[in-house]
């Protein structure tokens, strides 16, 4: 029997309608596409997918059940592994991780697993096919995890199952973390990621909202009332450029620009408190996943959006998909440029962005060309507002109010690779307060491995 070398595209709202809104682009699988899609699957025994996957989900056996119609097998099989699909198959960058490795991507097209992923999620949330989770007895070990982004959720998860008595502290007024407020819903829809949070409720996890632990809950105080601590608070300071005119009104870093939008809910202003002012003309600084959100964000504001980049698109962080859809959507971009400096009026305003001419030299550690600023090139540019997109580190609140958890310069949480303690006893650490920024699924696997090393030093 002949294999389809290619895979069956995933319906998506067209770029005229979707950027007068913030709706979800991608419409997903109908279920006789999906099955049409997963029987693609070589069900290769020794399924490198696997391997592929930060937290090790059955790739194999999920999408058999697919092919088969057994939906909701399908979904039992996910949750063994990851406590939160819809939004893992929204947002995972599958391509560079399980799909990369598909055998079946030597032939033709990789199958499309996280939009299979994100299929099943949705086909038992929208019709009521969720199954209730399978809680061991109770234990009296108690375990305070600090976050509750995609690391924290994780590690939650696996505990609760177990029968740990856990409690996780959000610093925000939603749960979620770095879900909820770093990534916008045409992307990641708010719904979805309260839906998926609701599984912590039924496995008995205890969640206290607007808890910064460090602020007003001391770590000491976590440590006298539970017998192990995950650290799960994600990486959510900006970096800035340390440019000339940085402190000038209407430049945000991507942070503020996407929590305004996000949790806030800017773009629904009056009906919402939190304003965003009049954008005009926007360059966002900047060419991964976040810049991409906030440039799209900006066009849906009705904004004349601008990626500057000092590289070419070739080389952008972000994923393909994210990249193609700014580009159907109308956002500019202007490539192999580099912020010299920011120019405000009498006023205290951006008005304009003096650039910088980049061209791309040796590959750098990454695999990347190197940019090298031309001198003498200097452009300036008209620009209303600008958007600072160049990465995140840990916040400070934490680690600085932390006595005895030892950080990188940077702000890193250092750990011990193999236990993933931190060098004060029973305080695990993991995702991107460990790594800074990094993708949902890597924190997820971080998440995971913390589970496992949190239950073996309970039962020593």
């Amino acid at each position: 029997m002949s294999v389809e070398k290619e895979r069956i595209p995933v319906p998506e709202r067209s770029p005229e309608e979707r950027v007068k809104d913030f709706d979800e682009v991608p419409l997903g699988y109908t279920p006789e596409q999906v099955i049409e899609e997963a029987e693609r699957c070589l069900q290769c025994p020794k399924s490198p997918c696997v391997g592929g996957c930060p937290v090790e989900i059955d790739i194999p056996e999920f999408i058999e059940k697919i092919a088969e119609g057994e939906f909701v097998e399908a979904l039992n099989i996910l949750k063994k592994n990851n406590a939160i699909p819809a939004i893992t198959g929204r947002v995972c960058p599958q391509e560079e991780q399980c799909e990369e490795v598909c055998v079946m991507g030597a032939q033709g097209d990789p199958i499309n697993i996280g939009k299979l992923e994100r299929f099943v999620a949705d086909y038992a949330r929208e019709n009521g096919l969720e199954e209730p989770p399978i809680v061991e007895e109770k234990k009296e070990e108690k375990v305070a995890i600090i976050g509750t982004g995609p690391s924290g959720v994780t590690c939650a998860a696996e505990l609760a199952k177990d029968g740990y008595r856990v409690t996780m502290f959000e610093a925000l007024h939603e749960a979620g973390g770095v879900l909820k407020y770093g990534i916008p819903e045409f992307r990641l829809p708010n719904e979805v990621i309260d839906h998926e949070l609701e599984y912590l409720g039924e496995l008995d996890v205890d969640i206290k909202l607007n808890h910064i632990v460090g602020q007003n809950i001391s770590l000491e105080e976590l440590e006298e009332d539970f017998d192990a601590i995950y650290v799960a608070t994600g990486a959510g300071a900006p970096r800035f450029l340390g440019l000339e005119g940085e402190d000038l009104k209407g430049i945000y870093s991507a942070n503020e620009f996407l929590t305004r939008i996000n949790l806030m809910k800017a773009y629904k202003f009056p009906e919402y408190d939190t304003p965003i002012t009049d954008l005009g003309k926007v360059g966002v600084i900047g060419a991964g996943n976040v810049a991409m959100d906030a440039a799209r964000s900006a066009l849906r504001l009705g904004a004349e959006s601008h990626i500057l980049y000092r590289r070419t698109t070739e080389w952008s962080p972000a994923r393909e998909e994210e990249v193609e859809h700014a580009q159907q959507e109308g956002v500019k971009f202007d490539c192999l440029k580099n912020p010299k400096r920011f120019i405000g009026d009498e006023d205290g305003w951006l008005k304009e962005i003096e650039l910088l001419e980049c061209e791309l030299c040796e590959v750098d550690e990454g695999g990347r060309p190197s940019p090298e600023l031309i001198e003498g090139t200097e452009c300036k540019k008209e620009f209303d507002t600008a958007v600072i997109a160049v990465g995140q580190t840990p916040n400070k609140v934490f680690y600085e109010n932390a006595e005895g958890v030892d950080v990188k310069h940077w702000g890193g949480i250092i750990i011990d690779e193999e236990t993933r303690m931190t060098s004060k006893d029973g305080v695990f650490a993991g995702g991107d307060a460990v790594t800074g920024a990094a993708t949902v699924i890597l924190a997820m696997g971080d998440g995971r491995k913390a589970a496992e090393n949190i239950k073996r030093y309970l039962e020593d």
